[in-house]
């Protein structure tokens, strides 16, 4: 009898590169299940091998009545109201936290592995990014869903019967996330805006760091999926953990990257940050008002507890990711 991959939030951005990642090693029993209210998330999964998609809805209904029992061989959770912005708190409790619990709930009864995706925005404006509980002070209402839905997986930790997995994304960036609009990855934007204009531009200093100087836990989509898979090959391990490079770099440096790889691509030397801002390459913005108080300046994922575990490789830097996506956008465009 054949088992299945569940992946859940399949047609968004981190979902459909764990697909992908699973076709990869040779795997196409797997269940898609999003909601396609946004009908163009669907170009994600063109290129990958599925054997159903079942919309959300009619996904739990099937899960309730034990359509599946017997048939998983584990859950890959990312379906969430990503937008930090939304302001519906009672949808994403419902959308984020309950369905998140039901699954959780499932996956227990079934004993099966059961990885979701967490969040860095837990964290609040930090400045400690380890997990533990005291480091904890969301901003918003997507950051509180996040926050309770680990809550509840400690509270139940000593009692689990398969593998759970928590991943505290940080800033995430890679193929497959054109169709995030603003919540899509800052590379994304200044790759679209230094194409159009010839030139990108970035938020003013705040919290008292200079002119595009804020500092994030910038990380590959590459990575993201390799640490999903280590974990799918050792379901012995369990935890939460935090999912970034461990080392923040500025969005300036992400400006860098990508107006230089778009620069090579072209025929022209690559420059430093003071060159591109000289030639007006590089432009600063004021800080919006929406914002004050419930951005993030500073990020840095504290790896210690997924090298512990024994999750071995490096991860790519800023200079190395972003020019691979740089790469990957010109080659599609």
């Amino acid at each position: 009898m054949s088992m299945y991959y569940i992946v859940t939030g399949a047609a968004g951005f981190i979902g459909a590169n764990l697909v992908k990642a699973l076709n990869e090693r040779g795997e196409t029993n797997i269940i898609a299940v999003d909601n396609l209210a946004r009908a163009d998330k669907f170009r994600n999964l063109v290129d990958c091998e599925i054997a159903d998609y079942i919309a959300k809805q009619d996904f739990l209904q099937k899960l309730q009545s034990g359509f599946f029992d017997g048939l998983v061989a584990g859950v890959l959770h990312q379906g969430a109201c990503s937008d930090t912005m939304e302001s519906d708190g009672r949808y994403m409790m419902d959308n984020n936290y309950q369905y998140s619990l039901e699954l959780l709930n499932y996956c227990q009864d079934e004993e099966i592995p059961f990885l979701y995706a967490s969040s860095a925005s837990v964290y609040g404006s930090g400045p400690v990014f380890s997990e533990q509980r005291e480091h904890e002070s969301p901003l918003n209402v997507y950051a509180y869903s996040k926050f309770l839905f680990d809550q509840i997986v400690r509270r139940r930790w000593e009692r689990r019967t398969g593998q759970i997995v928590g991943l505290r994304y940080f800033n995430v960036y890679g193929p497959r996330e054109q169709h995030k609009g603003r919540m899509a990855s800052v590379a994304f934007h200044f790759f679209n805006q230094y194409r159009a204009e010839g030139r990108v531009r970035l938020f003013e200093g705040c919290d008292g760091y200079g002119n595009g100087g804020q500092l994030r836990d910038f990380v590959s989509i590459e990575d993201v999926v390799r640490v999903n898979m280590h974990f799918l090959d050792h379901p012995d391990q369990s935890g939460i953990f935090n999912l970034g490079t461990g080392q923040a770099q500025s969005f300036n440096d992400v400006a860098v990257a990508t107006v230089n790889t778009l620069r090579q691509s072209e025929g022209k030397p690559a420059l430093s940050l003071a060159e591109l801002q000289q030639q007006g390459l590089i432009e600063y913005i004021p800080f919006p008002d929406a914002l004050r108080g419930k951005y993030q300046s500073y990020t840095q994922a504290d790896i210690a507890q997924l090298r512990e575990i024994g999750y071995p490789e490096p991860f790519l830097t800023v200079e190395q990711g972003v020019a691979r996506y740089v790469a990957h956008l010109l080659k599609a465009s």
